[in-house]
């Protein structure tokens, strides 16, 4: 198959979970659209390569989570003035909406590196190797930044363990602590 044909048989295939998985680091749909439009443009570059030795997931999604931090550098001077962006300002009355917003804020507190594990643990259900993989570091840095962004949200975000149900009994007072993120390692 050519080259070219095959880059655009991929990109159909996979583009809205690309597109997701940039919205759920991004935050914002513009954003996301530009994360995959740069993270395409990469891939491209280096697409004959990466067919012939495989599947170019795996590339593809380190690509993808790199961009987002280059993105998040570049952009760590820009001020927001906007108390709220605009696709918040009159909620749908849809089934799970509200659980959704409540998520994407929560991941939005998270530092670039700590939702990027988060997304690809709990959203693209990755192993910890696969997302060690794709972030180009150690398992254990994996682990450790899970721990973290879990330990994070549990102190900035109480309202997601609504989502979640309760969790396993434990003695004292830590059985008073949501259960976000327990469970998979």
């Amino acid at each position: 198959m050519d080259p070219e044909e095959s880059f655009r048989e991929y990109v159909s295939g996979r583009v809205a979970a690309l597109s997701r998985a940039a919205y759920l680091l991004t935050g914002d749909r513009h954003l996301a659209e530009d994360l995959v439009q740069l993270t395409l443009v990469r891939v491209a570059r280096h697409w004959e390569r990466l067919v012939s030795r495989g599947d170019p997931d795996a590339y593809v999604r380190r690509t993808l989570y790199t961009q987002h931090v280059s993105m998040w550098r570049r952009r760590w001077r820009e001020v927001d003035l906007r108390a709220q962006p605009p696709e918040v300002a009159a909620p749908d009355s849809t089934a799970g909406l509200a659980g959704t917003l409540m998520i994407r804020d929560a991941l939005r507190r998270l530092a670039p590196k700590q939702r990027a594990v988060l997304v690809l643990r709990y959203f693209e259900d990755l192993t910890e190797a696969e997302a060690a993989d794709a972030l180009g570091c150690s398992v254990s840095t994996v682990k450790s930044q899970t721990r973290d962004a879990l330990a994070r949200l549990r102190t900035l975000a109480p309202e997601l363990a609504d989502l979640v149900g309760p969790g396993p009994v434990a003695s004292g007072p830590a059985s008073a602590r949501p259960t976000i993120g327990k469970g998979k390692r």
